[in-house]
């Protein structure tokens, strides 16, 4: 008897083994991670929020109400390499007093990257506010290690702070629309369909219509009964 219970027993465990061991086979076989985003790219389609993501103004627009105060705040980010005292001498960076304005890689004492030396030109309001975005993406190949600002009104006041110290070039004006893509779009987005100032012509019934004076017969009753009766009229005695 205790044979039988045995033999039973060792059946029922090597069963179990050879359940647990196939599932994990079939576990490994088929195994796969959740993707990092669920669902499946559509051609043509945009992600929500992707069309307007890289919309940003014209950093003359934000400069129009940059705050140098705030943009004081700001520098503090980059006081670890840079100072802007009158006659500050170069750290990590160069000195930054007067820098608006200047030339590209021009200050005294300074080993620049041949990257941002090969740029040429001076720093503009433009230049300035796509090298404090990304100064990788400005010159690639710099030495500068600075991720970058990407909020515009963070740049905008940091480059009114920039401008008083030592430069105080003139504020740009701030863009038309015919200048502002985005502003354009914007605008256009507001615009009720078919372009109008969003008025909608009365629709008159037939009586309406016949009681209105001569000329203002208008909407779909111009075409109806009384609107002819009307307009015919008016062309006799014209």
């Amino acid at each position: 008897m205790d044979d039988r219970f045995n033999t039973i027993a060792g059946w029922a465990l090597g069963a179990g083994i050879i359940a647990l061991g196939a599932s994990i086979v079939t576990g490994e076989v088929f195994y796969a991670e959740r993707p990092e985003k669920m669902g499946y790219p559509i051609e043509g389609v945009e992600e929500e929020g992707a069309a307007g993501k890289d919309a940003d103004q014209p950093i003359a627009f934000y400069l129009a109400s940059a705050d140098p105060r705030l943009g004081e705040q700001v520098f503090k980010k980059c006081a670890a390499c840079h100072n802007a005292a009158p006659g500050g001498a170069n750290a990590l960076g160069p000195n930054v007093h007067g820098i608006m304005g200047a030339p590209l890689a021009a200050k005294p004492g300074f080993a620049y990257s041949d990257a941002l030396k090969g740029k040429g030109g001076t720093w503009t309001w433009d230049a300035m506010d796509a090298w404090l975005k990304s100064p990788k993406g400005f010159a690639p190949g710099t030495k500068m290690t600075f991720a970058g600002l990407s909020k515009p009104e963070d740049r905008a006041n940091l480059l009114a702070w920039l401008n008083q110290q030592g430069s105080n070039l003139p504020l740009p004006p701030p863009p038309s629309a015919a200048d502002n893509p985005a502003q354009v779009a914007a605008e256009a987005s507001d615009l009720p369909a078919g372009g109008d100032k969003g008025e909608d012509e009365p629709i008159l019934t037939e009586g309406q219509a016949a009681k209105q004076p001569e000329g203002r017969v208008m909407g779909d009753a111009a075409t109806s009964t009384a609107g002819r009766e009307e307009q015919a009229k008016q062309s006799k005695s014209e």
